[in-house]
C-alpha cells in the first residue's frame, strides 16, 4: 500500500475519502499525528502529515521512528514524501521539483537515526537508499504532464530549525550536494530498515544562501510565498500518479532485514520480536 508523507503546508489531502483514523502509540512513542486511511480517487493510500496538524512540530521534533513504524503498521510498502528543499545548484530553480537518489547526513547525530540498538543489532544498506522504480513513475507522469522535475541529486540534511549560513551552504555545494533540507534523515534511512520503498518529491523553494547576489538568499518570506503557490501543483501531480497503477516493488527493498538483523530470535525480548515482526512484513 502506498503511503504518502505531507511536509509543510501539505497537512491533509482534499478529497480523500476518510475509512479509518489510526492514532495509536508505537513502541518507539507516538507519531506525528494520526495516520489516515483511506481513498483518493480508485486509490486507497494512507497519509500522515509529517509536522503534524498545524504544523506544530519543528524538524528536530519529529518522531522519525514512531511515524515510520506508524505508517509501516498500518499496511504501508511505499512512501512518498514531499518536503521544502532550498537549491544549491543553479540549473535546479525555485518552484522546480526535485527528487533526491543520495543524501548526506549534515544533521549531527541528535535525532534517533535507528530502530535498531539496545539489544537488537542489525547492520542495513543504504547504499542506494531511495527505490528507482518511485523515483521512475513520478517522473514518467511529471515529464507527460510538462511539470520540471529534477532526479538523481544529492539532498543534504541539516539539522535546523534556524536557516544555514552562507559558509554552510557553500560548504554543502562543495561536498555534492543539490538540494538542502531538514527532514529527510533520518526518514529514508528508517524507511529501508522498515523493508519500505521510499522517494522524495522536494520542492524548491529558493536558492540557499550560497550565491554572490544577496537579492537570491532565502528568507522565511519568500519561502512561504513560493511554497504556498507550488503547493498546489504538487497537489495535481499527486492526483495524476494516483491515476497510474503504483510503481513495482524493489525486492531488494522489501526482504532488506533478511540478512541484516544479527542478534537470533531467541535472544529477543517479546517486546522486540513484536516490532520486529512489523518491520519484516
Amino acid at each position: 500500500m502506498l503511503a504518502v508523507i505531507g511536509g509543510t503546508g501539505i497537512y491533509e489531502l482534499p478529497g480523500m475519502e476518510i475509512d479509518e483514523e489510526i492514532g495509536a502509540t508505537t513502541p518507539f512513542g507516538a507519531p506525528s499525528g494520526i495516520v489516515m486511511r483511506g481513498r483518493l480517487g480508485e486509490r486507497e493510500l494512507l497519509f500522515l502529515a509529517r509536522h503534524g496538524a498545524g504544523h506544530r512540530l519543528l524538524p528536530h521534533e519529529v518522531n522519525y521512528r514512531a511515524n515510520i513504524f506508524a505508517l509501516k503498521r498500518a499496511g504501508a510498502t511505499q512512501i512518498l514524501g514531499f518536503s521544502a528543499v532550498g537549491s544549491l545548484a543553479e540549473e535546479i530553480a525555485p518552484g522546480d521539483f526535485a527528487m533526491p537518489g543520495q543524501y548526506l547526513d549534515w544533521t549531527r547525530g541528535r535525532r534517533e537515526m535507528s530502530f535498531f540498538g539496545n539489544g537488537v543489532a542489525a547492520h542495513v544498506s543504504t547504499a542506494t537508499p531511495v527505490s528507482g522504480q518511485m523515483v521512475d513513475w513520478v517522473a514518467r507522469e511529471a515529464a507527460a504532464s510538462g511539470v520540471k522535475l529534477h532526479r538523481d541529486v544529492t539532498y543534504a540534511c541539516v539539522e535546523g530549525p534556524r536557516l544555514g549560513t552562507r559558509a554552510e551552504s557553500l560548504f554543502l555545494r562543495q561536498a555534492g550536494c543539490q538540494l538542502v533540507g531538514m527532514t529527510n534523515v533520518p526518514e529514508v534511512f528508517l524507511a529501508r530498515e522498515a523493508q519500505i520503498c521510499y522517494a522524495t518529491i522536494g520542492i524548491v523553494t529558493d536558492y540557499d544562501c550560497w550565491m554572490e547576489d544577496a537579492s537570491k538568499h532565502v528568507t522565511v518570506a519568500s519561502i512561504f510565498a513560493l511554497y504556498v503557490e507550488a503547493v498546489a501543483r504538487a497537489r495535481e501531480l499527486l492526483g495524476r500518479l494516483l491515476a497510474t497503477p503504483l510503481p513495482d516493488e524493489e525486492q531488494e527493498i522489501r526482504t532488506s532485514l533478511q540478512y541484516s538483523v544479527l542478534t537470533p530470535d531467541e535472544a529477543l525480548t517479546d517486546e522486540q520480536r513484536e516490532w520486529l515482526a512489523v518491520l519484516r512484513r
